[in-house]
């Protein structure tokens, strides 16, 4: 154990901890917390019932429990304060707290005060998990030990005893994650910006700041990479204190990878200029994915081998719930693409196909324009299938769009996944393909994009 490490556990020794949220890092935290003699609290706003025998086993722990509406009551009181990622920062009683001299933090802010190793962190509106992803594979090939965390992999805090120095620790960071962060990691990675999560942050400037937290705090020796594309995230470059690399399939950077006229992924590194593979040799498909595997070679370059990058590229298959094939049918192909929480994502998802789809779309709504996302789907769908309480909106930014024909876009509104998927099936023909790209949240339907994907898979599976 590090020294850092084992003055922090020394340090919690009667302290009042509140953890906010019983989550998936709570759940481990909470036990681990009180071993090293804490005083814990668990404050959720749902009821005990609602959290069933969980409650019972947290309280023979010795845990506190403050639940149901009243669950932020007296969090002045506490020492040490950690929110759920889910929960706004700028709360009142949060922002009353730390006001109060309580310490608000979390989970992943500990891990990186913490962590003994080489940090790498990736973020961005979309991309972010299979570029991290990716990323962790590269490592992987090169003989490193990895812990995968942060929105993806497992709770890292808990792990930390089992972290070396000579590890690598690879974070996928949201920007509700990002927007109280004051340290950050070796290596930080940017894919993109666009709009996101405007039903939680107050304005769009508020979610850029949170994303450019991911680098703002480095040191001179750390890597920043960041995508020369996109105009938000290439206004970051003179505000990086490290090294500066940029990504990009359309210029050619001072420092970072680059895709070539002829579809070579080509890194320059100053010293040279290296071809390190053909598009056509990444296995998962999508021009959005070559843009990951740019920004995933600028992020490893240096301590991963060409070799080693190649064979990762040659055989990794992708992420869950990302344009993952579910099975072909009667000549028919379905796709779950249901990470596709924003419209930038599902024109993504659309880009990686060479001809007209069946699109199934819409769910929670973040308060995103879907005006963007107009023009591609009457380019790229034929039959556009429409759920959940954002359906009204998607089809009034098709039908206003210039170039909307109805004769050859046909608009069909459903009540549930399973009427999507069958009339998916009824309007399909023999070498259609069939894709669950959303462009929304999942919240009115499901907890989140892995259970709306994992309920569409077993639709599609169960169809004869």
């Amino acid at each position: 154990m590090n020294d850092k490490l084992n003055s922090f556990y020394k340090s919690l020794h009667n302290k009042k901890v509140s953890f906010i949220g019983l989550g998936r890092s709570h759940r481990e935290l909470l036990p681990m917390f009180a071993s090293k003699g804490a005083i814990v609290t668990l404050r959720d706003k749902r009821t005990r019932e609602q959290i069933g025998e969980e409650a019972d086993k947290l309280e023979t722990l010795g845990i506190k429990l403050t639940l149901g509406e009243n669950y932020l009551e007296n969090l002045c009181e506490e020492d040490i304060i950690l929110r759920t990622p889910g929960m706004n920062y700028f709360t009142p009683a949060l922002q009353q707290a730390r006001k109060s001299g309580a310490f608000v933090t979390s989970e992943m802010e500990l891990f990186f005060d913490l962590c003994p190793c080489k940090i790498y962190a990736v973020t961005g509106s979309d991309g972010k998990t299979t570029t991290t992803t990716v990323i962790s594979e590269f490592l992987k090939a090169q003989g490193f030990s990895v812990f995968l965390g942060g929105n993806i992999g497992f709770p890292l805090l808990p792990r930390i005893e089992q972290i070396g120095p000579d590890d690598r620790a690879v974070v996928e960071l949201s920007s509700f994650q990002l927007i109280s962060m004051r340290k950050s990691p070796d290596v930080a990675v940017i894919t993109n910006v666009a709009p996101n999560h405007l039903d939680v942050h107050k304005d769009m400037q508020e979610y850029i700041d949170a994303k450019r937290n991911i680098y703002l705090h480095q040191g001179g020796i750390s890597r920043t990479v960041i995508n020369a594309d996109n105009e938000i995230t290439a206004s970051f470059l003179p505000e990086i204190r490290g090294e500066a690399m940029q990504f990009s399939r359309r210029i050619t950077p001072d420092l970072g990878c680059y895709l070539t006229e002829d579809g070579t992924l080509t890194m320059n590194d100053r010293h040279s200029v290296t071809p390190v593979l053909h598009m056509d040799e990444i296995r998962i498909p999508g021009i959005h994915n070559v843009e990951n595997y740019l920004a995933a070679i600028s992020a490893v370059w240096g301590e991963v081998s060409k070799e080693n990058i190649v064979s990762v590229a040659k055989n990794f298959g992708g992420v869950e719930h990302r344009i993952e094939f579910v099975r072909e049918l009667d000549g028919v192909t379905w796709y779950n693409d249901s990470i596709a929480s924003s419209p930038t994502r599902t024109i993504a998802g659309l880009n990686s196909f060479k001809q007209k789809l069946i699109l199934i779309a819409g769910g929670y709504d973040k308060k995103i324009p879907f005006e963007p996302l107009a023009p591609k789907i009457i380019e790229k769908v034929k039959v556009l299938i429409l759920m959940g309480v954002t359906a009204p909106k998607i089809e009034a930014a098709v039908t206003s769009c210039e170039g909307y024909d109805p004769d050859k876009l046909t608009i069909l509104h459903v009540s549930s996944m399973q009427e999507a998927v069958q009339k998916a099936r009824e309007v399909a023909e023999k070498g259609d393909i069939v894709s669950l790209s959303p462009a929304c949240a999942s919240f009115d339907l499901y907890p989140d994009f892995e259970a709306r994907g994992r309920h569409f898979k077993e639709l599609v599976n169960a169809l004869q």
